[in-house]
């Protein structure tokens, strides 16, 4: 299987703020890998890597096999990889449709477009002409989710989607996660819910102190074992 993302003894700054230390990860063509950990060891960090957010001061990442030595915001489309970025950032002066047309910006060919977003998310298509931020937090988490599919990635980098949402969306958001992925567009989930991991995910990789500490397969009886990794 070919390599989508691949992080490899990375050191990550904000300023002189030393955040990832030699951190590494790797994520294949259709994939589902859970990134998991405590408040504040890193995980948000690797996804601002990936996209120029933070500054890599060592190691090496590659998209789709190539390495990039200097991330720009711009890189990780051209790259086939799409992000749902933590608190969703809606466009709040577009509508629900046009928030989606941003995603397609990239121009990339694939399964994905609109009609096809509308039938996996049908209270998009009511909304369409709504502004994107007049929407309830987890219909604005489904745009962000459309808008990141829009771009037809091999990769969509889900940063806690599930923050702050209801169970009852929460679950509807696994099983749209799980169709997107058998679709064959491979995951990383950045998520605190642990059930929800269990539901999506087949691996994951633990961190602490910005590095990464623990891997392994996520099964139906890998509940207690993902806890430890996330209890204060």
């Amino acid at each position: 299987m070919k390599t989508l993302l691949q992080l490899d003894q990375v050191d990550a700054f904000y300023g002189a703020a030393h955040i990832l230390h030699r951190m590494s990860l790797e994520v294949k063509e259709g994939e589902r890998v859970a990134l998991i950990g405590r408040n504040g060891v890193g995980k948000t960090t690797v996804v601002n890597t990936v996209l120029g957010l933070a500054a890599m001061k060592g190691g090496a990442i590659q998209m789709a096999g190539r390495t990039v030595n200097r991330p720009r915001t711009y890189m990780a489309a051209q790259h086939g990889i799409a992000v749902v970025p933590q608190g969703r950032c809606i466009v709040a002066n577009l509508t629900v449709e046009e928030n989606l047309q941003l995603g397609a910006a990239v121009a990339r060919k694939g399964f994905w477009n609109v009609p096809e977003i509308y039938k996996l998310f049908p209270i998009l298509q009511e909304r369409a002409h709504t502004p994107g931020t007049a929407l309830s937090g987890g219909q604005q988490q489904m745009l962000a989710v459309g808008r990141a599919l829009m771009a037809n990635p091999s990769l969509i980098l889900l940063d806690e989607p599930t923050e702050g949402l209801a169970p009852v969306i929460v679950d509807q958001l696994g099983e749209i996660f799980n169709k997107v992925a058998d679709q064959g567009t491979a995951l990383l989930l950045i998520e605190q819910n642990m059930t929800l991991v269990t539901r999506v995910a087949r691996r994951y990789v633990a961190m602490a102190k910005g590095a990464a500490i623990a891997q392994g397969e996520v099964h139906a009886g890998s509940l207690n074992e993902l806890h430890e990794h996330v209890m204060v």
